[in-house]
């Protein structure tokens, strides 16, 4: 297998009884990405993300971390991962620093000066140094999803996986998570996000894939999920009648507000032209771009 592959999902299949929770799912994430995984809720994503992390174990096909095979490598594979579960699961007794040593300890990284400077390195960069001495129980819900990005990174994996990291956080929290995460993949990180929040997905990830009913649906760059699914739209305000070569050319028409389709600025630039030789009056006007919402809401749909 390729070595610039991070994360290698071969044919994979799991049931749960009658419930065909992964249908032949086969995707690979490169070294250095930061690829979306989407989809609705019951869509596969999670499961999938279990028997990538080897707490479920898939019925058929292969999944491999760094090149190494989740089952019959499982150690190695381990340690490249970090992963940043939905649910917030955290041990009452012991205080953000303990808890993030202890979370070291598993991967066999001893305590020590290094250990120490990584840990006050996570928290200063996830705006938990104030609360480093902290019992866990002491902490409110975003805090606590703060430790969990701390803990997914205390061993330094070269593969990321964030399983809806923002699901209920404030914007304070999501731009100090966003703004870490991205330095961590400029610094050569791969970042596998599910998320709800399409507009994180498109700002942030340069591929994505769509999965429905545990299957891959879609799955190519953003830009040309954008492009071949949803469209740039001129909307104006008029007050008066179109003329009848324009009306044809219209996509849409809500009270006073008429929508066209375009595809660059040079249709925007011709339908203004258009409108200011017809003698039709603009009271407003917006350009809107692509939106990955529309494609998502487009791929379900089908």
């Amino acid at each position: 297998m390729p070595a610039k592959t991070a994360i290698s999902i071969k044919n994979v299949e799991k049931s749960f009884g009658s419930l065909r929770a992964l249908d032949g799912v086969s995707l690979d994430v490169e070294e250095g990405e930061f690829f979306a995984l989407l989809g609705p809720n019951g869509a596969g994503k999670t499961t999938l993300i279990s028997t990538l992390a080897g707490l479920s174990r898939a019925d058929a096909g292969q999944l491999f971390v760094m090149g190494h095979d989740v089952v019959s490598d499982y150690q190695p594979a381990r340690l490249a991962l970090g992963i940043v579960p939905q649910e917030i699961v955290f041990d009452p007794f012991f205080s953000v620093r303990e808890t993030l040593r202890f979370q070291a300890g598993y991967f066999g990284i001893a305590r020590g000066a290094s250990l120490d400077a990584w840990i006050d390195e996570l928290l200063a960069n996830l705006s938990l140094s104030d609360k480093a001495d902290k019992n866990m129980r002491q902490l409110s819900g975003g805090m606590k999803r703060r430790v969990l990005v701390a803990q997914a990174l205390v061993h330094r994996p070269p593969v990321i996986v964030l399983d809806e990291p923002t699901a209920g956080v404030d914007v304070e929290l999501r731009q100090t998570l966003w703004a870490f995460i991205r330095r961590l993949n400029e610094q050569g990180h791969t970042i596998l996000l599910t998320t709800h929040y399409l507009e994180e997905a498109q700002q942030l990830c340069s591929r994505i894939a769509m999965m429905k009913a545990g299957r891959i649906v879609a799955m190519d760059s953003t830009a040309n999920l954008l492009n071949a699914f949803s469209e740039r739209v001129l909307k104006v305000m008029l007050h008066e009648s179109l003329p009848e070569s324009l009306a044809q050319r219209r996509t849409k028409q809500s009270g006073a507000w008429h929508q066209f389709a375009i595809h660059d600025y040079a249709d925007v630039e011709q339908l203004l032209a258009q409108l200011r030789e017809a003698g039709v009056a603009i009271e407003r006007l917006e350009v809107s771009e692509p939106d990955l919402e529309e494609v998502f809401l487009k791929v379900m749909g089908k």
